[in-house]
This record gives C-alpha cells, sequence and structure tokens, in this order.
C-alpha cells in the first residue's frame, strides 16, 4: 500500500513542491529524461531545476550558434531590458516542440523587477510564441511558459 507524503504541519508546500498545490516543480515544469536544458539564471536555491539529474545535456549560458538546440529554456530575470535582448536567441535555439519558461520576482517578494506577465506577453508574443502555462516555482519566483505558436512550427 503507498503511502501519501503529508504536508508539514506549519501548512507549507512539502520539500521539492512548489507553492501549495502539492505538485513536485519538475512535474509543474514538464521535465522530463533526456531533455537539452539552458538554465539561465536559475537561482541556486531551486534545488527541483538545479538537481533535476534526467537531462541529456545542460548549459547555462546560451550558445549564439545553435539552432533548434533545446527542448527546455528556463530563464530567470528580473530587468525587462534583458529579457529584451535575450528573446531573439532564445526564440532561435528552443526546438519547434519545445519549451520556453520564464520566471521573474513575485510582487510579494520585494525583489526589484519591471517584469509582469504583461511585459513577457508583450517581449514573447511577437516572436511567434504563445503562453500557455503559469506556475509558482517558489515563495519567490513565477514562471510562465511559452511555445512556438501551432500554425509557425512547420515553417522552421
Amino acid at each position: 500500500m503507498q503511502r501519501e507524503k503529508q504536508r508539514p504541519a506549519s501548512g507549507m508546500a512539502a520539500p521539492g513542491t512548489a507553492g501549495y498545490s502539492g505538485t513536485p516543480l519538475a512535474r509543474k515544469l514538464g521535465l522530463a529524461h533526456g531533455q537539452a536544458a539552458a538554465l539561465l539564471g536559475v537561482p541556486e536555491t531551486i534545488d527541483d531545476i538545479n538537481g533535476f539529474g534526467d537531462f541529456a545535456s545542460v548549459v547555462r549560458v546560451l550558445p549564439e550558434t545553435l539552432l533548434r538546440a533545446f527542448d527546455y529554456i528556463h530563464l530567470f530575470v528580473t530587468e525587462r531590458r534583458v529579457l529584451e535582448a535575450t528573446a531573439p536567441t532564445l526564440c532561435r535555439v528552443l526546438k519547434t516542440d519545445g519549451m520556453i519558461w520564464i520566471s521573474w520576482p513575485k510582487k510579494s517578494s520585494r525583489v526589484p523587477t519591471d517584469i509582469t506577465e504583461d511585459v513577457l506577453r508583450k517581449i514573447l508574443l511577437p516572436n511567434g510564441l504563445v503562453d500557455i502555462k503559469v506556475c509558482a516555482v517558489d515563495g519567490t519566483w513565477s514562471g510562465l511558459k511559452f511555445v512556438i505558436r501551432k500554425e509557425l512550427r512547420g515553417a522552421m
């Protein structure tokens, strides 16, 4: 008989989970065995991403010369100008069936930022992406998932 994981008495999510749902962060993000990953600016405290051992490969700096190389890209960002400068490269190196997660500080975190969901959409939607999911990464960071629009995938 399997035992259910119990939530800590404090009401906080169990270790390895994000937010209040109890769902492991790796599952929320769609991390899978064999993915080629680009992990950009991921805080050391996010063990579920940094410690995910099933990636086929991991880079922490985007190579300028690659094309359609990554299944999973996750960028943690606090400044709009950084996202604006990085967005075209993110889109170029993403596999046509891959995903980009952009994480930014929640307002409640009090981490200085000029990033919001609306800012993410203004920058990434014109690059042929569409947002399909949002999640709480941890107490500080939110994440928004983007993929290449279906109608553009065949043309790439």
